[in-house]
């Protein structure tokens, strides 16, 4: 890997700095992350170009376990929580208007989410407990606990088949699927829970009920963050404190489902044998390698070989030529999936190309 890849994994880094140089302007000055995230990136997108290149097989290994790109995760996880307590100090202390106050939040989970559940999600895959605990630690703040859950035991096991609630169907608009992905991945984390305490012979209302917990523990948060904000203000409790925090995991989540609407659109694996389907193929995921949002968001868009090799880790992720790809980074295709009548015209014919010539090969 070039130094320049290597480092270029830092990017993500710069957009929690902006947001405390437009909490130090205020005004409309938040609007730089938004700008910067959707503007911005999808230009030098289109500038740098795209990176197509795998990493050699006899240094994978070393690539694999290099522990520079364990430890930008790791310490990532620890800033995301000082991050949202700065945040909560600001709100207490320093006055925002209506206007502030959303643009603010909206800054702070374009952050929390956009990076922030895509670090947790990278740990949350991850053998050890410590780097599982700081994934937890990561949906803690955005009020998402349950995706550790549904995503590595549902969303994995079921992806790009109807008991998905995660992976969207063709001509389905993102705001259809909205619902069926927050309801439905809640409801299937409960049942994953349910069905692997009855394994155990216990059951759903146990303690050892994970989703118990996650719910316990996302409350403890929340009420710690008021407790917070009381004693910074002298007493007064700062009800704002709730709305802020509830309002950035608002965005932060609605993120990641804009990425899970785009990551599996159309695509379906094919049922083989009374409700069973064939394992999950880099083809099952939309792929993409423009340089600069790959290196924002530490290469989620090469999810080809993410959902082939759940394992691995991000900075070894191959390209799979044969995949469905992405006409633009994340980035972009998220606001066109904003736009219904824009995102099919787009989408579809390029969705309906790429399984004609899967019929031709196969």
């Amino acid at each position: 890997m070039t130094l320049t890849k290597r480092f270029s994994f830092l990017l993500c880094y710069v957009l929690p700095l902006l947001v405390v140089l437009a909490e130090s302007f205020g005004g409309v000055t938040y609007l730089i992350v938004p700008l910067t995230v959707f503007i911005v990136l999808p230009v030098l997108d289109l500038i740098v170009g795209k990176d197509d290149s795998n990493p050699p097989e006899i240094k994978f290994l070393n690539l694999q376990n290099d522990p520079f790109f364990r430890y930008l995760t790791q310490v990532w996880a620890f800033l995301q929580i000082i991050f949202v307590i700065w945040s909560v100090y600001r709100i207490v202390l320093y006055p925002h208007s209506v206007m502030e106050f959303f643009l603010f939040a909206i800054a702070v989970g374009i952050v929390t989410g956009g990076i922030g559940i895509t670090v947790g999600h990278e740990l949350g895959h991850k053998n050890n407990r410590y780097e599982q605990f700081l994934a937890k630690m990561i949906y803690m703040t955005v009020c998402y606990m349950h995706f550790y859950i549904e995503h590595n035991r549902g969303h994995h096991t079921n992806v790009s088949t109807p008991n998905d609630p995660a992976s969207s169907k063709k001509n389905q608009s993102f705001y259809q699927f909205y619902p069926q992905t927050v309801i439905g991945a809640y409801k299937s984390a409960w049942s994953l829970e349910k069905k692997r305490l009855s394994k155990l012979g216990l059951n759903v209302l146990h303690y050892r009920n994970e989703m118990i917990w996650y719910s316990i523990i996302t409350i403890l948060f929340l009420v710690s963050m008021v407790i917070f904000g009381t004693i910074l203000s002298g007493g007064e409790i700062p009800i704002e404190v709730l709305g802020f925090l509830l309002l950035q995991s608002f965005v932060a989540f609605s993120l990641l489902e804009m990425t899970n609407y785009i990551e599996h659109y159309g695509l379906m694996r094919k049922e083989v044998n009374g409700g069973k389907f064939e394992r999950v193929l880099p083809v099952h995921s939309w792929n993409q390698n423009y340089f600069v949002s790959n290196a924002l968001l530490f290469q989620l868009q090469r999810h080809s070989d993410h959902h082939a090799n759940a394992g691995r880790r991000y900075q070894a992720l191959r390209h799979y030529e044969e995949a469905p790809q992405l006409p633009f980074g994340y980035e972009l295709m998220i606001l066109i999936a904003l736009l219904p009548p824009i995102w099919f015209r787009m989408m579809n014919p390029i969705l309906e190309s790429w399984e004609k010539n899967q019929k031709i090969t196969s």
